[in-house]
């Protein structure tokens, strides 16, 4: 219990035998419950949670694995039923640092935040302790997603050790969210329609602890490509045109539409000269024209987006 809140850590896992128990051994004693949700592992991962000793813990079986998101969901679910004010996700692979828990609910529980969120891009360190291909391809994502949700000031969008208010998980629609990886990106997407505070929490990266990754950046990152695009356009639909219409909706729209024009223009006239044919100079002032009021038009409708959100920090 902090400051008289009730805090319940969620740990999704999937095949974390070897860790499972080291990681709920570092959970600090202001923690009141612990959900380890065995997301249809294949090994011992409930036995050695129940073996752990420690009296705060539930094992929550999935029959089958149904992803990181739905395993989530289901510790969220059963938080909320046991009367939790702030619900903090922390992995079942120990890379995520105990010490730093107190951090993420500090902020939540003050009422400062509704959502806490732990950024290993802000140190300096990341580059050094996270694999390459990792960097990379959390430094795409984040960019797409700050664009997504409307967080311009979030980084470090895959990170999932996160803490969140009961009220705030009270009004989302769970079951709207992605399931598989990806759900931290699309939860902050459904929280910024609910115009929640978000806040990072500076966290310091842990990898080579006997930590297994799956991750294939190459499929994964053209697959939350995909889910951010949907998000994007479900936020704009949502908080901008059902609940309160704000112009930049029309700005992306017309930004989007003319730099779309001027591409396939282009492409159609570089065709064309490429078989021997002429074009004239008003063609390819009106392509230039097209592609630069349309790059002129998104910028706008991104400004008002982060002038929207600003508040939200």
């Amino acid at each position: 219990m902090l400051e008289g809140k009730r805090v319940a850590v969620v740990v999704p896992a999937h095949d974390e035998q070897a860790l499972i128990a080291t990681t709920i051994g570092g959970i600090p004693a202001l923690v009141d419950r612990i959900y380890v949700v065995d997301d249809g592992s294949s090994d011992a991962t409930s036995a050695a949670a129940e073996g752990a000793g420690d009296a705060r813990v539930e094992v929550i079986r999935h029959d089958r694995n149904r992803g990181v998101g739905a395993a989530t969901v289901t510790g969220y679910r059963r938080a909320l039923d046991d009367g939790a004010d702030v619900i903090v996700v922390m992995n079942g692979d120990n890379q995520m640092d105990p010490d730093e828990l107190p951090l993420l609910v500090q902020p939540v529980a003050h009422g400062d935040a509704d959502y806490a969120k732990a950024n290993r891009l802000f140190s300096g360190q990341a580059y050094q302790l996270i694999p390459k291909m990792r960097f990379f391809g959390n430094a795409v994502l984040s960019l797409l997603t700050k664009i997504a949700s409307g967080y311009w000031h979030v980084a470090d969008s895959q990170s999932g050790y996160t803490a969140i208010s009961r009220e705030m998980l009270g009004q989302l629609d769970l079951d709207r969210v992605y399931t598989r990886y990806g759900f931290p990106n699309d939860m902050l997407v459904h929280l910024n329609v609910w115009n929640a505070r978000v806040r990072d929490v500076p966290s310091r990266p842990i990898y080579g602890v006997g930590e297994r990754s799956g991750i294939r950046y190459r499929h994964v990152v053209p697959r939350i490509s995909w889910l951010l695009l949907r998000g994007f356009f479900w936020r704009l639909w949502e908080k901008y045109v059902k609940r309160d219409f704000h112009p930049l909706v029309f700005f992306y729209l017309f930004g989007m539409l003319a730099t779309l024009a001027g591409v396939v223009l282009g492409c159609v006239v570089v065709g064309y000269r490429i078989a021997g044919n002429q074009f004239t100079v008003g063609t390819v002032v009106l392509i230039a024209l097209l592609i630069l009021s349309g790059s002129q038009f998104t910028l706008f409708a991104m400004w008002f987006d982060m002038e929207s959100n600003k508040e939200l920090r």
